[in-house]
C-alpha cells in the first residue's frame, strides 16, 4: 500500500513549509514522494491565451501538455476525486503521498500546530492524527516534534509505516481504491496469469510494467 499522510493544520499555520523541508529528507532516504494540495476554492493553471487554455476554451474534457522533461494533465470532473482516486490515477509509481489539507479524509495526519493561532489543536478529537509539529507541547497522546526536528519526523514516518518505499509487484485498484494484497499466493496467481497472457501477444517483448483498466459499463 502507498502511504498517504496528510499534513492539516489552521490557515498560516506553516503547512506548506513542514512539506518543503520533510519532502528533502525523505527523498535523502531514497524514496519517491509525490504531494497533493487540497484548494477548496478550485485553482486555473492555464493562462489565457495559451494554447492549452485554447484547447480547454473548445470544450475537451482533458488537456495533456507534455515536454522532454516534465508533463502534466488536467481534467474535467464531475465530484470532487477522493485521495485514493487521485492516487490511482496519476501516482501510483509513488513510494509516500504528502497532502496539504484534506482533514476531513480518513487518512493518517499530522497537525501543525502554533499557539498564536488557537486555543487548542485542529484535530482533537480525530483518530487519525498520528503526529503534532508545534512550537509548544499539547495535551494529546501523540508523539510531538519540533519545527525544526524534520529528521526526527521523518524517522517516525519511516517506522510508522514499515514497509515504506518496497512496492508489491501487483497492486490492485478497484474504483479508485487500493486493495490490498496481503497473501503473497494471491499475488503470485495475479503475476503469472496476467504476464503470462501479455506475453502471448505480440508488441509486448521486454514489458517492465503492465497495466490493465477494466470498465464494467463498457
Amino acid at each position: 500500500m502507498i502511504p498517504i499522510i496528510s499534513i492539516v493544520g489552521k490557515s498560516n499555520s506553516g503547512k506548506t513549509t513542514l512539506i518543503e523541508k520533510l519532502v528533502p529528507e525523505l527523498k535523502r532516504r531514497g524514496l519517491k514522494v509525490g504531494t497533493i494540495k487540497h484548494d477548496v476554492h478550485g485553482f486555473e493553471l492555464d493562462q489565457e491565451g495559451k494554447d492549452t487554455w485554447r484547447h480547454a476554451q473548445a470544450g475537451v474534457d482533458t488537456v495533456v501538455i507534455s515536454s522532454p522533461q516534465k508533463a502534466a494533465c488536467i481534467k474535467k470532473v464531475d465530484v470532487e476525486l477522493t485521495l485514493d482516486e487521485l492516487v490511482c490515477q496519476f501516482l501510483t509509481d509513488m513510494d509516500i503521498v504528502l497532502t496539504e489539507g484534506y482533514k476531513r479524509q480518513d487518512k493518517p495526519k499530522i497537525e501543525v500546530y502554533r499557539t498564536e493561532l488557537g486555543e487548542e489543536p485542529l484535530c482533537a478529537d480525530d483518530k487519525t492524527l498520528i503526529a503534532i509539529v508545534s512550537d509548544t507541547k499539547t495535551p494529546l497522546n501523540v508523539p510531538h516534534f519540533g519545527t525544526q526536528d524534520i529528521e526526527q519526523l521523518a524517522d517516525f514516518i519511516i517506522k510508522r509505516f514499515r514497509n515504506i518505499g518496497s512496492k508489491d509487484a501487483v497492486q490492485l485498484f478497484v474504483n479508485g481504491k487500493q486493495i490490498p494484497l496481503s497473501r503473497r499466493f494471491t499475488q503470485t496467481v495475479l503475476h503469472k496469469t496476467i504476464s503470462g497472457m501479455v506475453d502471448s501477444l505480440k508488441g509486448t517483448e521486454g514489458a517492465e510494467q503492465i497495466r490493465i483498466f477494466i470498465d464494467e459499463d463498457a
